[in-house]
């Protein structure tokens, strides 16, 4: 279980920390012409990067404390607040009518939850 908890901490940083890369650093107009960034027309660039960073944090939170252990419980709190924010990712999606990314969306937020109870309940550090 533990090894599994671990691939799925993997999996869900490296997703945040490609969406907090291209969040972060490409041009608010160059993510409103890609598909599934069509949204980021309605917001504000700082809101964008500021998602963006939040998902640099979210990677960073995966995988740090449990590797420097300290407050590895920071894992499990990453991955809730992780929950939430796809909560927001598959509200705006839904609204946009871009039902295949919600579904990519829900994925993300199975994988953490997998993590928030496999860490605080199962198999904790």
């Amino acid at each position: 279980m533990n090894l599994a908890l671990w691939i799925a901490a993997g999996l869900l940083a490296t997703v945040a920390l490609a969406g907090g890369i291209t969040k972060t650093f490409l041009p608010k107009q160059k993510l409103a012409a890609a598909h599934g960034g069509e949204w980021t027309a309605d917001a504000s660039a700082g809101f964008v990067k500021t998602l963006g960073i939040v998902e640099l944090l979210a990677a960073v939170g995966l995988i740090l404390p449990a590797v420097l252990d300290i407050a590895p419980v920071m894992v499990a709190v990453t991955a809730a607040a992780w929950i939430l924010l796809m909560f927001g990712a598959m509200r705006t999606h839904a609204r946009l009518d871009q039902y295949k990314l919600v579904l990519v969306n829900s994925v993300y937020l199975a994988l953490a939850l997998f993590i928030v109870v496999g860490r605080l309940a199962i198999e904790p550090f």
